[in-house]
């Protein structure tokens, strides 16, 4: 398969002949703030997806989580995402500055419906924004997000895919895991076992790093 593709659609209108119009709830569910329900999912959400771009275009989604809190609402059209520990690859944060664009996609555990924003961003040192964390401990920097459009997204991708489904777990538990995954791209032909237990070691390092 290449971009030769000849059945490959290449316009709005060849797009839109496959499906049907949207519903008016659909089309006008766009908000251009929060709103108090929207506000209440935000304080509670411990699960976010960052979909970013750098300035060639080049799209980055990376997953963020922690406590309730380390995404904190300041105001009907703002929010701000602590940058926890990581890898320090930074690929979202030099995403931000190069281009000051961004789309979350706020999950809650347990809930199938969830929140997507899109908006402008920055990162920021400032002190009252990085202080108003309830955190141990206070993140060198936040993600600042001025919302442009919020909606709710249906629950129809988590219900088919039994995201929260225990017996679904059970099905997908010979799925690889980041040990067999990182054994197939490295050379050297290191035993996942070796690899996975690294894993284990950091994870526990990293996240303690987050409450020293």
């Amino acid at each position: 398969m290449t971009a030769a593709d000849p059945h490959r659609i290449n316009s709005v209108d060849g797009l839109r002949a496959h499906y049907r119009q949207p519903s008016e709830l659909v089309r006008g569910k766009e908000r251009p703030q929060l709103d108090t329900a929207t506000i209440r999912f935000i304080e509670r959400c411990r699960f976010a997806v960052l979909a970013t771009f750098d300035a060639d275009g080049n799209a980055d989604a990376s997953p963020r989580g922690g406590d309730s809190g380390f995404i904190r609402v300041l105001g009907p059209r703002h929010v701000a995402i602590a940058d926890l520990n990581g890898n320090n690859r930074l690929d979202t944060l030099e995403n931000i500055v190069a281009t000051g664009r961004i789309g979350l996609l706020l999950i809650t555990p347990g809930k199938s419906e969830t929140v997507r924003v899109n908006g402008s961003a920055w990162v920021t040192t400032d002190p009252d924004v990085l202080g108003g964390f309830v955190l141990p401990k206070v993140p060198k920097t936040a993600i600042v997000v001025q919302v442009d459009t919020t909606y709710i997204h249906c629950a129809k991708a988590f219900l088919r895919s039994g995201m929260f489904d225990t017996a679904a777990w059970a099905e997908l538990a010979d799925s690889p895991d980041g040990a067999e995954i990182l054994a197939c791209q490295i050379d050297g032909g290191i035993e996942p076992a070796v690899i996975r237990s690294a894993l284990a070691d950091s994870y526990v390092a990293d996240l303690a790093a987050d409450r020293e």
